[in-house]
Formats: structure tokens, C-alpha cells, sequence
């Protein structure tokens, strides 16, 4: 029973939620009309009211009137009252009693001695003068009814007169019918206006919000902007500038990390697909499969580093510099890069410490990442050789990575580090100009820089400084 008690106001204002208009313009124009609806109501009621009050004063003078015109009739001067005949008795005789103390003397030719308006009338007579009543003569016929004292030297009497109240009753119910109708007009004119009023004001809204999403879908660079909008609308716009800036950020960067992704891993699938083709090219012993499942193998494990590290930069969002934690033998890492990205036959790749060699402060997987775009470019474009150095410099680590190559162009320099753009698009070699982007970012992430050094020729040299470990 509980249970059930305490699921109907559940359904009750379910079924209400269900009711109420989806759109803010049916909400708004629902609470003007309802508003509306409210301030009539209690408007037509006060006005109503005054009305009834102010045909019924009206009656009551017009009974008073009577009630003095039929005194001028009565004679009270002597020990007895005394009515008086006029020529135009019968018309003062209709509706009118008149009574000398309970003793009734005269009444209208209509009224019955025993009838309901003449009962209320003896009552009236007794109580005084300026008493006034209504009676229901008849349904729906009602009669108002005053008493009138007329007093004399000797003698007193009271004149008791009535007034159909049919004629004012039906002004009545007219002036209410009337307030009626015309609230039925206000109110639908109250809902078309409020409807028409809040569709227009918020046809900008509507605008605004088809062009953000319009614009969000496509990465425009369109925005609304506060100048020329009234506060609210500006304050909307703003707020969608910001949104959209926010959503082509996180487009940008989305496309960055798939891009990087696809950069990185290309390295090692090409050495895990050369591996199984030298492999499925003629039978091998059980030391060459070993061999190649061991390739296959460290490759997997730098696919998975290069993802992690990839990944968890992409979380971390740093925007501040700092030091990561730990230390990293650099000369290691180095080495083991130079012997991964395999050295052209041409080439020769001379890695080159100081001594004590050198560390620095971020983890293994970070260090290869920022060096191998810089050894990968020098691999690519070197005539002879690649050399890759190692020193410590105040509160830090550069690594040098030089080749003989044509060298960077200089109307490319101011590019260099943008993505997606390469020197040569049509020189031959695979690449989506994402490799020194890269380097530089995940640098800067751990507080270092990589940079290109135009002084150097022939050839190019590019330098990763990085926090001491």
C-alpha cells in the first residue's frame, strides 16, 4: 500500500513532464499565458464584484426614491396615519407596503397578504428605518426590498417598497459575460505575441547554433565574436568561441597524435615485414628463425614504447616545462638507435661521447623518440656520414646530430619545424614532414629544446638539449 502511495505522485509528475512543451518558446509561452490567465482571473473577479456592489447601490437608490415619493402621500400629523389618494395612486402603489407599527395599512394591488414579499416586508417594517433585503420571489426571479420611515409629530409610519432586480442582474451577467470573452481574446493574443516575440529573439540563437556546428564539423576558422550583438548574445558568443577554439584544439591534436603514431610506427613494421619476407623467402635454419623472431621481437617492443610514450605525453598535455623524473644514459640510447634505423650501405654513422659519458633527465622511451626524427632525417639525406654526439652543458645535455647532406634550404628554414611541411615534396623519400614537429615538442614537454644551426655547411646539424639527469 505504501508502495503504491508513493508511486502515484511519481506517475502524476511523469505524466506532467510528458505534457509540458519540448521548445523554450512553448515553456515561456506557456508561463505567460498561464501568468496571464492568473492576473485576468483575479482582475475580472475584483471588477465583477464592484460591479454587483454598484447595480445593487443603484437599486437601493432607486428604492429610496420611490420610498420618498410615496411618503409625500402618507399623513402623519394627526394620532392617526392617514394615505393619502393622488392622481397617480396606482403607480405609487405598485411594489409599496405601508405600515403604521406591525398594522399593515397598504399594499400592492398584486401581493397576496400571506405572500413571501409581503412577509419580508412586515419584517422590514419592524426593524427600522434604511433597512434593506433581497428575497427570492421565484427562481430565478429575485426582489430587492427597502424600508423608509416616515415619522410625524403624533404618529410614525414605514414605507416598505421593492424593485425587481431581473433588469440589473442581467447587466450583470452581461458585463461578466463580456470580461469573459475579452480575457479569451487577451490570452490567445497573449500566447500568438509571446510565441511570435520569443521565436524572434531567439532566431539568433537558432542562427548561432546551426552556424557552431556547422563550423565544428568543418574546423572553420569563423567566429561570432561580441561586437555588434546585444550583452546576452555577445556573452553566447563568446562562450561558442571559445567552445569551437576548444573543439579544434582537440581536433588538432587528434590528428597530430595519429599522425605522430603513424610517423613512429612506420620504422618498425617495415623491419618487422622485411624480416618475415627474408624469412618465407627459402627454408631457414633454427637459428635464423630464432634470429628473426627476435628482430621481430625488440621491434614489437619499440612499436609498444613508441605508443606509450606517445600517449602518455598526449594525456599529460604539459604545458609547463619541468624535468622528468629519473636519469638515461645517453651514449646507450644512441647507439642502439643507430643500430635500429639500420645505416645506409653509403653512409657511415659515428656516435661520439665526452667522457664521463653523459645522462640525461627523462626515461629511455622519451629519449628515442625526440633523437630518432633527427638521426632518421640525417640517415636520409647524408652523402657519407651521420654523427651523433654527446656532451654536457651547464644544467643540461645537447646532443649533436650532424650529416654531410645537401643541407636545409634557406627559404625553408621558417618552416622546418611546422607539420606537415617538407622541403622537397617530390625528392623520393616517404615522409609526412611530422618527424622534427615531434622532436621538438616532446623536447619542450620535459623543459629542453631542439633547434636546427643554419651556420652550419655543408650539411646540416640539428641540436635536442636536454635537462641534466
Amino acid at each position: 500500500m505504501t508502495a503504491l502511495c508513493h508511486e502515484a505522485p511519481s506517475a502524476r509528475k511523469g505524466l506532467l513532464l510528458r505534457m509540458a512543451p519540448r521548445t523554450l518558446r512553448g515553456r515561456l509561452s506557456l508561463v505567460a499565458v498561464t501568468t496571464a490567465a492568473l492576473l485576468m482571473t483575479v482582475l475580472t473577479v475584483a471588477f465583477n464584484t464592484v460591479m454587483d456592489r454598484h447595480l445593487q447601490h443603484q437599486a437601493d437608490a432607486e428604492l429610496g426614491n420611490r420610498a420618498a415619493a410615496v411618503a409625500t402621500t402618507v399623513d402623519t400629523s394627526g394620532s392617526r396615519v392617514r394615505v393619502l389618494e393622488t392622481v397617480n395612486d396606482r403607480l405609487l402603489d405598485a411594489n409599496v407596503w405601508i405600515y403604521t407599527g406591525a398594522r399593515l395599512l397598504e399594499k400592492p394591488p398584486s401581493a397576496t397578504a400571506g405572500g413571501t414579499l409581503t412577509e419580508a416586508a412586515a419584517r422590514l417594517a419592524l426593524r427600522g428605518d434604511g433597512v434593506c433585503t433581497t428575497v427570492a420571489a421565484g427562481n430565478p426571479r429575485s426582489v430587492r426590498l427597502c424600508a423608509h420611515s416616515v415619522a410625524g409629530p403624533r404618529s410614525s409610519a414605514t414605507v416598505v417598497t421593492a424593485l425587481d432586480l431581473a433588469p440589473y442582474r442581467n447587466s450583470a451577467d452581461a458585463v461578466l459575460l463580456g470580461s469573459l470573452v475579452l480575457d479569451s481574446v487577451m490570452l490567445a493574443c497573449t500566447y500568438l505575441l509571446t510565441r511570435l516575440a520569443v521565436g524572434r529573439a531567439l532566431r539568433p540563437v537558432r542562427t548561432m547554433t546551426d552556424q557552431a556546428t556547422e563550423w565544428s564539423a568543418a574546423g572553420s576558422d569563423e567566429r561570432f565574436g561580441a561586437a555588434g550583438h546585444p550583452a546576452e548574445l555577445a556573452g553566447l558568443g563568446s562562450s561558442l568561441d571559445a567552445l569551437l577554439d576548444r573543439i579544434r584544439t582537440v581536433l588538432r591534436h587528434e590528428r597530430q597524435l595519429t599522425g605522430e603514431l603513424s610517423h613512429e610506427l612506420r620504422t618498425p613494421l617495415t623491419r618487422i615485414i622485411i624480416e618475415l619476407d627474408w624469412w618465407r623467402a627459402r627454408p631457414r635454419s633454427g637459428a635464423e628463425t630464432r634470429a628473426t623472431h627476435e628482430v621481430i621481437a625488440e621491434a614489437a617492443q619499440a612499436m609498444r614504447a613508441i605508443c606509450d610514450t606517445l600517449l602518455d605525453d598526449a594525456r599529460a598535455e604539459a604545458r609547463t616545462t619541468g624535468t622528468a623524473p629519473g636519469a638515461t644514459a645517453v651514449v646507450p640510447v644512441l647507439r642502439r638507435l643507430v643500430d635500429r634505423l639500420g645505416t645506409p650501405e653509403r653512409v657511415k654513422a659515428v656516435v661520439d661521447a665526452a667522457d664521463p659519458e653523459p645522462s640525461a633527465g627523462v626515461r629511455p622511451a622519451l629519449l628515442e623518440r625526440i633523437v630518432s626524427p633527427l638521426l632518421a632525417n640525417a640517415l636520409r639525406y647524408a652523402h657519407s656520414t651521420v654523427t651523433v654526439s654527446a656532451r654536457p652543458v651547464p644544467g643540461g645535455v645537447r646532443i649533436t646530430v650532424t650529416d654531410d647532406g645537401p643541407g636545409v634550404p634557406e627559404a625553408f628554414v621558417g618552416d622546418l619545424f611546422q607539420p606537415g611541411r617538407r622541403a622537397d615534396p617530390g625528392d623520393g623519400h616517404d615522409g609526412a614532414g611530422l618527424g622534427l614537429p615531434l622532436a621538438r615538442r616532446l623536447a619542450r614537454s620535459v623543459g629542453g629544446e631542439v633547434s636546427h644551426d643554419p651556420a652550419y655547411t655543408p650539411g646540416a646539424r640539428f641540436l635536442a638539449d636536454l635537462p641534466a639527469g
